[in-house]
C-alpha cells in the first residue's frame, strides 16, 4: 500500500470480475442469507424478482475478496521493486451502501474502486483516513453494487 500522502485523489482502478453461478449462489444464500429467491429456483420464480438472485451479501463479499486481493498484490509489487509498504489499520466503516439491481445467475460483475478523499487526522498525526468508492457494475454495463469504504492509512514518515 502507498503512504496516504502518495495516493492519487481520481485514481480508478478494476478490482476484479466475477461470474455468478446458480449453484454458487445458493450455496452462499443457504449458509449465511437463507432467503427463497437466493435458495430455491421455483420460489424465486414467484418472487418479486421473477428468478434466483443473489444474495446482496454475496455480492459484497466478493467485493471484499477482491479488495484483499488487491491490497495484498499492491504490497507484494511494492516489495518487488525494493519499495516500502505503509501499513493499514483497521476500517471504520463503510456508508452508502447500496444494492442497485439484483445480480442474477450468469451476470459478470465488474468489481471497481476509485480513490475519492484522502485525509490527514489532527489527533494522529502519523495516520490519515482513506475513502474509496467501490462499486460492482454487471456484464451489461448497469451499476448493481456500491458503498464508499474507508480505511487507515500509514502517513510517509518524516
Amino acid at each position: 500500500m502507498k503512504y496516504l500522502d502518495d495516493i492519487q485523489i481520481g485514481t480508478t482502478f478494476e478490482l476484479g470480475r466475477h461470474t455468478f453461478t446458480a449453484q454458487e449462489i445458493k450455496s452462499f444464500a443457504e449458509r449465511f442469507d437463507p432467503q427463497p429467491f437466493h435458495v430455491d429456483e421455483d420460489a424465486a420464480a414467484l418472487s418479486h424478482f421473477g428468478g434466483l438472485v443473489a444474495s446482496g451479501w454475496h455480492t459484497a463479499a466478493i467485493c471484499m475478496r477482491f479488495i484483499v486481493e488487491q491490497k495484498r498484490k499492491e504490497n507484494e509489487a511494492q516489495t518487488a521493486r525494493g519499495e516500502p509498504n505503509a501499513k493499514t489499520g483497521v476500517s471504520p466503516g463503510f456508508r452508502d451502501l447500496k444494492w442497485v439491481k439484483p445480480v442474477r445467475a450468469g451476470d459478470t460483475i465488474i468489481y471497481a474502486s476509485e480513490i475519492l478523499e484522502a485525509r490527514a487526522l489532527a489527533t494522529r498525526p502519523a495516520w490519515g483516513l482513506l475513502f474509496s468508492r467501490n462499486t460492482g457494475t454487471n456484464q451489461a454495463g448497469e451499476l448493481v453494487f456500491s458503498f464508499v469504504g474507508s480505511v487507515f492509512v500509514q502517513r510517509r514518515p518524516e
